[in-house]
């Protein structure tokens, strides 16, 4: 069962190592308004902007080609960069990428690697605490929608998700209601039934 929970909120009566949770006297509370999973313990945050994690992996636009590499916008208050000795294309300004950050030093420097160009595509962009809700539980929700619109979908932990091909556009709206509607419950189901009515009109 999952519930929403508000930062201060008793999660657990014994202490326990929960990310976006703190221990107290002996207890875990959230610090986050988020949603609490009671049978896997977890808190997922429903808010908040990007902040870049080493090996997550995320969407990113060049905003700057310098001879040494990259500067990326993604979607954080931290410019990334690739560098052009870990790329095996040349990016031009505006081009989309996926890439995997592998540092995020003291001074929030974040360097990539391994970018691999999203072409031709669509980007919308949601709020980055939403996106495991989008994802679903073993790819459960994405999967879903990628079957349902027969688009190709990549999502970036950073609140960037590429889309292409199929009906892209129902993708869109359909990824926009689970963000919408990310702390309900029954999601799912209800997502399944949307789309299921959309394909058939």
């Amino acid at each position: 069962m999952t519930r929403i929970v508000v930062p201060g909120e008793l999660v657990a009566s014994s202490p326990q190592r929960i990310e976006f949770a703190f221990i107290e006297n002996g207890k875990t509370y959230s610090s986050v308004l988020g949603l609490f999973d009671e049978a896997n313990p977890r808190v997922i945050p429903l808010e908040g902007a990007y902040m870049p994690a080493q090996y997550d992996i995320i969407v990113g636009i060049i905003n700057e080609v310098k001879f040494a590499g990259y500067n990326i916008d993604i979607n954080a208050p931290y410019k990334g960069f690739l560098s052009a000795k870990d790329s095996r294309y040349e990016y031009k300004l505006g081009d989309v990428i996926s890439a995997k950050i592998v540092e995020v030093d003291e001074v929030k420097s974040v360097n990539l690697e391994g970018a691999r160009a999203l072409r031709d595509g669509e980007i919308i962009e949601i709020s980055p605490a939403k996106i495991p809700r989008v994802i679903g539980k073993k790819n459960s929700m994405l999967d879903m929608i990628r079957e349902a619109t027969k688009s190709e979908i990549f999502v970036g932990k950073n609140g960037r998700i590429w889309i292409r091909g199929g009906n892209s556009a129902l993708a869109a709206r359909t990824i926009l209601k689970v963000e919408k509607e990310a702390h309900t419950t029954g999601l799912t189901e209800r997502i399944s039934a949307f789309l299921k009515d959309e394909v058939s009109r």
